[in-house]
């Protein structure tokens, strides 16, 4: 759900920083934590807009599609490991 969240927030990596402190000490697990520190930043609108204009649109799904995966995949991870 954090790296869903994180698609359309715009929101920088320093930005988040103070989000995701105050969601740890409400209970947020660090997988989730490093799944939305990874999509905020990695699909931010000005990102996004310079990314769909080069890659094309089939390869900008593509795009948005593998980091909401990989950020999946880190969160759980950082579960697993700590």
């Amino acid at each position: 759900m954090a790296a869903t969240i994180g698609v359309p927030l715009y929101a920088c990596g320093g930005g988040t920083i103070p989000l995701i402190q105050g969601w740890l000490t409400e209970g947020m697990s660090l997988g989730s934590a490093a799944a939305f520190m990874i999509t905020g930043p990695a699909t931010k609108i000005t990102n996004l807009g310079a990314l769909k204009i080069v890659l094309g649109f089939r390869r900008f799904l593509e795009y948005i599609l593998f980091v909401m995966l990989f950020s999946f995949l880190t969160g759980i991870v950082v579960n697993f490991v700590i």
